[in-house]
C-alpha cells in the first residue's frame, strides 16, 4: 500500500518530504491539500494533524507531521540518506535543526510575506528583518559547502533534503543562486539525483491554480 503525503505545491516543508520519499525509493502518493483555501483549519484535517499544517505522512497504522519528524521516518525505515554512522547520523540531525530553526524557518515565512500576501499587506520592516538572517544563515552554509560535496558526510542525507527545500522555489524572497556558488553547485547536485523533480513538478499545486482574470 502506497504512503500519502498531504501536500500542495508551494509548500517548501512538504517538498522536503516528497523529496525524501521519492530518493528513498519509497512507494508513494501525493494527498492535495487546498490551503489558500482554509483545508488546514477545518475540522476534518485537524482530525489528521492536530497542528493544522502540512505535510502529513500517512502510512499504513504510522502518522506523521512535521519535515523533520518525517524525513527521519522515511530515513530509519528504508536504511536510506542517514548518514554512514552513529556520528554522522547527530550530524545530520544537528543540520536539520538548525535549518528548521535558521534557514527553513525564516525562508518559509518571507517567501509568504512577498508573495502570497496582498501587496498593501506585506509588511517590509518585518521581510528586511527576516532577509538580513537568511543572509547569515546563507553565508553560513555556502562557508560549509566550500569544503564538501554534502552537508554531512560523502552522499545525500536528510540534511541535504532538509536546508535545500525551499531554495528552487522560483518565487522572490532574497536568495539568489548566483551570489552564493557552493549553494549553487550543491543544489545543481541534488538535481543531478535520480528522481529529482522540482516542487512544483513533485506535487499538485501551483500558484498559477490561482491566478484570476
Amino acid at each position: 500500500m502506497s504512503a500519502k503525503l498531504y501536500c500542495f505545491g508551494e509548500s517548501g516543508n512538504a517538498y522536503k518530504a516528497a523529496l525524501a520519499l521519492t530518493l528513498a525509493e519509497m512507494d508513494w502518493e501525493p494527498v492535495f491539500v487546498d490551503f489558500f483555501n482554509g483545508e488546514t483549519r477545518s475540522p476534518a484535517f485537524r482530525e489528521i494533524n492536530e497542528m493544522g499544517e502540512v505535510p502529513v505522512l500517512v502510512d499504513g497504522d504510522t502518522t506523521l507531521s512535521q519535515s523533520a519528524v518525517i524525513l527521519d521516518y522515511i530515513s530509519s525505515k528504508t536504511g536510506k540518506l542517514g548518514g554512514r554512522s552513529a556520528a554522522e547520523r547527530r550530524d545530520v540531525l544537528r543540520w536539520m535543526f538548525w535549518d528548521n530553526h535558521k534557514l527553513s524557518g525564516v525562508a518559509g515565512p518571507t517567501r509568504f510575506l512577498m508573495n502570497f500576501l496582498p501587496p498593501e499587506k506585506r509588511p517590509a520592516a518585518v521581510i528586511d528583518f527576516n532577509q538580513a538572517r537568511l543572509k547569515s544563515s546563507y553565508k553560513i552554509l555556502n562557508d560549509h559547502l566550500a569544503g564538501s560535496d554534502w552537508i554531512v558526510g560523502d552522499q545525500v542525507t536528510i540534511a541535504d533534503l532538509s536546508c535545500c527545500g525551499y531554495l528552487y522555489y522560483p518565487e522572490p524572497f532574497g536568495f539568489d543562486r548566483a551570489d552564493w556558488p557552493h549553494i549553487n553547485r550543491w543544489l545543481d547536485q541534488i538535481a543531478a539525483l535520480p528522481g529529482w523533480k522540482h516542487p512544483y513538478d513533485m506535487m499538485p499545486g501551483h500558484p498559477s491554480d490561482r491566478a484570476t482574470g
